[in-house]
């Protein structure tokens, strides 16, 4: 098996992918540090969203049906449900709801440490052979 290389911005995020051994899953960790806090000293909302389209692409990749592919992301939409803070553990699991061959719907939901619910999102996903 291919050593997978981590894209850029899952390594800016610090994103570690823990779990993608289920076609149309995955589960994702980043811990929070000060460069993703606002003014506020709350995560800024961009951060949770770029975990979520993270985990929720990969999950598209892996739900395709062992086509290669690639994907882009065509919505999303997130809910924040609680702030996160600095040295928040947080885990985003990814679920195909639908997997189409040409869109795909997923689902996405991060909690932290404590098993709270930080933030949800929905989305839709473009589905592309890969010509390699």
């Amino acid at each position: 098996m291919a050593i997978q290389i981590p894209p850029n911005c899952d390594l800016t995020l610090g994103l570690r992918c823990l779990d993608k051994s289920v076609p149309g899953t995955s589960t994702w960790q980043m811990r929070i540090d000060e460069r993703f806090l606002n003014p506020a000293g709350l995560v800024q909302g961009g951060f949770l969203s770029a975990m979520l389209d993270s985990a929720m692409g990969a999950s598209a990749v892996t739900g395709a049906s062992g086509r290669k592919v690639f994907v882009a992301n065509t919505e999303m939409k997130v809910s924040f449900v609680r702030p996160a803070v600095l040295d928040d553990v947080l885990t985003c699991n990814a679920v195909v709801l639908k997997a189409g061959s040409v869109i795909s719907f997923l689902q996405g939901r991060i909690t932290n440490q404590r098993g709270e619910l930080v933030a949800t999102a929905s989305s839709s996903y473009l589905i592309r052979d890969r010509t390699e």
